[in-house]
């Protein structure tokens, strides 16, 4: 009688192969898959003074906004459209008795080193006819030529006429519901008391407030090596990188034992 004898071990190393393989498939799906449609969280420090380096903190904020909606939407520069403080009175021109001086930004936050920053260091002068008036700021991110979105607002404050110590910084980490991509910076400022809308500095006024290379913190999480434990009475891990080749490895010996063997008589 002719037989033909199959070897078990190859059939079970290719079991094992499969298995770790669609482990890992899924693993990684799982990785690239982000939450749509969450809310923008925000972390500011505000601060005052004369330039970055001797202002002083005033306050911390957290703050927690509508979905980012889709670029291509319109973007108003004469008005951004978000709720200011009091809605009594809203100005579509602004006054010729204030000005910006400048606006500057400094991004930071890179930890997966891809060129998009989480954080915002955004400092801004305004200046005005006055000898002094008590303002307000509110700053806005469009996200890829979409519609502006507010995401700070500052606490009332002081300016002197022309003077160059009275400048406010917002430093911002974008926590959540900022995709990576290129974003602008809008700024206006109203009057404290009545919330008439005074002037506002933006993309088109300098360069320093376009293309933003930006990314919230949960995107920029640090790349991780990815472990799979595997318990053989003393414990231990292997990388996965190990596992794929060692998958491979058994893949391609379970083929070969699956293959017809020498017959018997």
């Amino acid at each position: 009688m002719i037989t033909a004898k199959l070897d078990r071990k190859p059939v079970i190393a290719l079991l094992i192969a499969t298995g770790l393989l669609v482990v890992i498939s899924a693993t990684s799906a799982a990785a690239v898959v982000e939450e749509e449609g969450s809310k923008r969280v925000t972390y500011s420090t505000h601060l005052k003074g004369d330039g970055r380096d001797n202002a002083v903190a005033i306050k911390e904020t957290r703050d927690e906004y509508e979905t980012l909606r889709a670029s291509g939407g319109s973007r108003e520069k004469t008005r951004s459209g978000a709720q200011s403080k009091t809605s009594s009175i809203e100005s579509m021109s602004p006054n010729a008795d204030f000005w910006f001086y400048l606006a500057d930004v400094e991004l930071y936050g890179d930890s997966d080193r891809d060129g998009y920053y989480s954080g915002i260091d955004l400092l801004f002068d305004v200046d005005t006819y006055y000898s002094a008036a008590d303002i307000y700021a509110v700053a806005y991110l469009s996200y890829e030529g979409g519609p502006w979105e507010e995401y700070a607002v500052t606490e009332d404050f002081t300016i002197f006429g022309s003077s160059g110590s009275d400048d406010y910084v917002i430093v911002t980490d974008l926590v959540s519901g900022y995709p990576r991509g290129d974003y602008d910076i809008l700024i206006e400022v109203f009057d404290a008391d009545t919330s008439e809308f005074l002037a506002w500095f933006g993309p088109d006024d300098t360069s320093e407030l376009a293309f933003l290379p930006l990314e919230d913190m949960d995107r920029d999480a640090p790349a991780t090596e990815t472990r799979i434990t595997v318990n053989s009475g003393g414990g231990g891990s292997i990388d996965l990188l190990l596992l794929v080749l060692l998958g491979s490895f058994a893949t391609a010996a379970g083929l070969r034992g699956l293959r017809e063997r020498p017959r018997r008589r």
